[in-house]
């Protein structure tokens, strides 16, 4: 982006959770201790928003990435799958389960995804080598999985692929419906607002997940939203709003220039490697009520737009707040 009040916001963009978890291998290891006590938050966190919202729109979608313990009671899939939280959610998204540059499969998320299939599962896995492609497309729809894969130049989310898979003309209006999908939250390869509206319009995913904001101060609007959830074909999809429910980012709108670590309370661990978001106490009411619940909140602005559903990032915050 060349538009200079949106260079700050930008560069947030590159580096920032938009690109989402687990940046590192160790993220990707069998969690041994889980705060139980920590997850069952979240999860209350999780069915409070998707209750909020589908009081407004009973149709809302409600999409959590990462974080696949909270499907299961006390966060352990030996437990049992939660099901008060599973009837909260319409699908689940994760990230690098195949693949984290290379072949890398992620044995126990796998195994407990193939518990979840009952609900539609989005996988963005990425890779360094744009061979491996095929593989890591292959290996999703054998499982029944909806694959978006990046490669090295799209590992930020800023770039449309050039193929479809199992690209269809049809319209889609549930989830249930869904053959691809388009993660877009980074819109920095875009001069402006319009440019990045016309180039989503210009494709045939049957569902797009795109940031609530193109930048910092320029939010999409109903008009923009509803251009987005038509196919270049003129079929009908899906327009999912991201929004980041388990840490703070210091490029939002609800910032305030004298927060800090500590400051308020519920500002609470550095997000490692990224220097601009903070883990949050995400049980805070505080943070809470900027997130959903009130005519001022995150939630009530998406709704507003006209989105289809959210998708929930850094659910797994449970986790990351107590790792050593």
């Amino acid at each position: 982006m060349k538009i200079a009040l949106a260079i700050p916001f930008v560069c947030c963009l590159c580096l920032m959770s938009w690109e989402c978890k687990p940046q590192d291998k160790e993220r990707r290891q069998h969690r041994k201790e889980v705060n139980v006590g920590a997850a069952e938050k979240m999860q209350r966190f999780v069915i409070g928003i998707s209750e909020y919202a589908k009081k407004a729109n009973p149709g809302f979608i409600i999409i959590p990435q990462n974080g696949i313990e909270l499907a299961f009671k006390k966060a352990n899939h030996r437990e049992g799958i939660d099901q008060k939280y599973m009837a909260a959610i319409d699908g689940l998204a994760v990230e690098e389960l195949f693949y984290y540059e290379t072949l890398n499969i992620d044995s126990l998320r796998l195994e407990n995804l193939r518990k979840l299939n009952s609900k539609k599962i989005l996988v963005s896995d990425f890779v360094t080598n744009d061979a491996d492609v095929p593989d890591a497309k292959a290996r999703n729809k054998k499982e029944g999985f909806i694959p978006f894969v990046r490669s090295e130049s799209n590992y930020h989310y800023r770039r449309i692929p050039d193929r479809i898979v199992d690209g269809n003309t049809d319209d889609v209006t549930s989830i249930e419906q869904i053959k691809n999908y388009l993660y877009l939250i980074n819109p920095e390869s875009f001069e402006t607002k319009a440019q990045y509206i016309e180039a989503i319009s210009k494709t045939d995913f049957d569902l797009v997940t795109v940031d609530l904001f193109f930048d910092k101060y320029n939010p999409l609007t109903p008009e923009d939203v509803q251009k987005l959830k038509v196919k270049a074909s003129g079929g009908k999809r899906l327009v999912i709003c991201y929004i980041n429910i388990g840490a703070a980012e210091n490029w939002r709108y609800y910032w305030n220039p004298s927060w800090k670590l500590g400051t308020p309370a519920f500002l609470k661990k550095p997000y490692e490697g990224y220097e601009d978001e903070i883990y949050v106490e995400y049980w805070n009411p505080v943070w809470q009520k900027i997130i959903f619940g009130n005519d001022d909140s995150y939630m009530k602005k998406i709704l507003n737009a006209g989105f289809d559903g959210a998708y929930l990032d850094n659910t797994e915050a449970y986790y990351e707040l107590y790792r050593k």
